[in-house]
This record gives C-alpha cells, structure tokens and sequence, in this order.
C-alpha cells in the first residue's frame, strides 16, 4: 500500500514540475517583454531555462537532502533518455533533418561538456570551482546562442499566442515557481521511499524513473512535433537541452552545495559520452538522423537499461 501511495505521490511531482515550468515560463515571457526586454533574449534565455527547470530543481532538492546520486544520476540518465528515447522515437517516426550550426557546433560541444562532466566528477566531488567552470561555459554558449541567433533572427523568434492579464502572469510566475519547488520535494521524498521499499539503489532510480520524470516536456513536445511533421526542430532542441542539463543545471547546483559524484556515474558519464558521439555519427550523412538509425537508438536504451539492472 505504501508502494502505490508513493507511486501516486511521485506522478503528482512530476505533473507539478511540469505544469509549473510551464507557468513560470508564461509569466516570466510577460513580465520581460513588459520591461522591453528583446524577445530574442527571453527566447534563449528564460524560455530555454523553463525548459531545464525540473532537472534543476529536483537536483538541488536531491542535493540539499543528501540524496547525492538522484542529483547526478537526474542529470546524466535524462542527458541519455533524451537522445536515445527522445530523439531516437522521434526519428523512427519521421527522419530528422540536422541543422548545419547543430552538426557543426553544437552536438561537438555537448560532446566536449559531457567529457568535461566526466573529468569534474574523476574526484568524487563536483565542487564550487568546478561549478565556476561549468557556469563560465554556460556563459560561452549564451555567447554563441545570441551571436547565432542574430545573423539568423527567422530561427530565434517564436510568436507567442498566448495572451495574458497581470494578474494570471503574476500568478503563473509566483503559482508556477511555488509548483517547481513542491513538486521537486515531493518527487525526490517519493523515488527515495520507492527506492528504499524496492531495493533499488538511488543510483538507479535517478538514472531512470526520476530522469524519465523531468524529461517529459521533452518527451511530449518532441514526439508531438514528429508526429505532426514539424520535428526539424527536435535535435537542436533536445541539444540545447542537455547542453542546459549539464552546464547550468549541475554548475548551479554545485556552487550552491558541492555535489558528490559517485563513482560508478563515471561509467554512466561514458555512457553519455558515446551516445553524443554516437549522435554526431549519424547525423554527418545529409545532415539527417533516420529511422534505422531512430530505432538504433530505441535498441541502444533497452540495452543500458538491462546494463542498469
């Protein structure tokens, strides 16, 4: 019975964090643009954090408990899922075409970031310089994102249909923020008990049930877009993601708390390292990621899922 109650609690966090990132996003868009903030900078910056909101705030919840490897393990299993499950179902669905700046750029530095994860963590500790170092390569790609999005402003704007009162954008950035923080506490409290009750390590329950959690946004929007035929977007979408995931998510968490990274996330690290590559691989040729490779993918996750197990 404890079982199913935590289960239950556990999807309530979930659908918190993901409501309230999209709240807080809404009402965030509404108080920039009535500072006369660019909507390019809102686009990169708040809309694309709101994107990242619940891998961070259940990492800094997991951090602030003690619960050290839901905190890594959030981070590196949703940078996996995201490419092999995401991406991968997405291209099974309706082959992808690649960007040139995302095959060129981006996909390279995510690959150089991973390994960059991989050396920070080679000491147990993600400490509050490494944090520093983390955030300065945040700080590099915001660099590139504005610089990129200026010479191809068609790219970087999205017309917002939404439409909000003062009140409801107060309220989504208060309500949405409010359900973030909630949701992630009641998340991490439930996956630890579930992990306690089954056996499992928090290892295993962050690389997976909660990674699965904090990647829905990511999840929905994608396979929506490939099935509706507007996936294009998708790998640069889900990039930028991970990108996030480790530079603003990890470096943040760490120059609050320092983040122990245990030593069997190296080989998770690795793990994540290959799948980059693996990306950057299959996307060279015409800049396109197809079904067989889509599908190699969804084959390479069932495979790592029986290596976890």
């Amino acid at each position: 019975m404890n079982f199913i109650l935590q289960l239950l609690l556990l999807t309530v966090g979930f659908a918190m964090l993901v409501k309230g990132a999209d709240f807080f996003v809404d009402g965030a868009c509404w108080v920039a643009e009535k500072f006369r903030i660019p909507k390019l900078i809102i686009g990169l910056t708040i809309v694309a954090m709101g994107t990242s909101a619940p891998e961070a705030a259940v990492s800094l919840t997991s951090a602030a408990k003690g619960v050290a490897d839901i905190t890594i393990g959030n981070i590196v299993g949703s940078n996996i899922m995201n490419i092999l499950v995401i991406l991968g179902l997405s291209a099974v669905i309706v082959p992808l075409n690649v960007p040139k700046s995302t095959v060129r750029i981006e996909i390279p530095f995510m690959i150089v970031i991973t390994a960059l994860l991989y050396l920070v963590g080679m000491d147990g500790t993600v400490t509050f310089f490494d944090g520093i170092i983390l955030a300065l390569c945040f700080l590099l790609y915001l660099g590139y994102l504005f610089y990129s999005a200026r010479h191809n402003p068609e790219e970087a704007e999205e017309e917002d249909d939404k439409v909000l009162k003062p009140w409801q954008a107060l309220l989504g950035l208060v309500g949405g923020l409010g359900l973030i923080l909630w949701g992630s506490d009641i998340a991490v409290d439930a996956a630890t008990e579930i992990a306690r009750i089954l056996g499992m390590s928090e290892r295993l329950i962050g690389l997976t049930i909660v990674a699965l959690g904090t990647s829905l946004p990511e999840l929905v929007t994608s396979v929506t877009a490939a099935r509706k035929g507007n996936a294009d977007m998708a790998i640069g979408n889900i990039v930028g993601s991970n990108i996030f995931n480790i530079l603003f998510v990890v470096g943040l968490s760490a120059m609050i708390i320092p983040v122990p990274f245990a030593s069997a996330f190296l080989v998770d690290t690795l793990i994540a390292l290959a799948v980059a590559v693996f990306l950057l691989v299959a996307s060279l040729p015409r800049r396109r990621l197809n079904r067989v490779s889509g599908a190699l993918m969804l084959l390479g996750y069932v495979a790592y899922l029986l290596y976890l197990l």
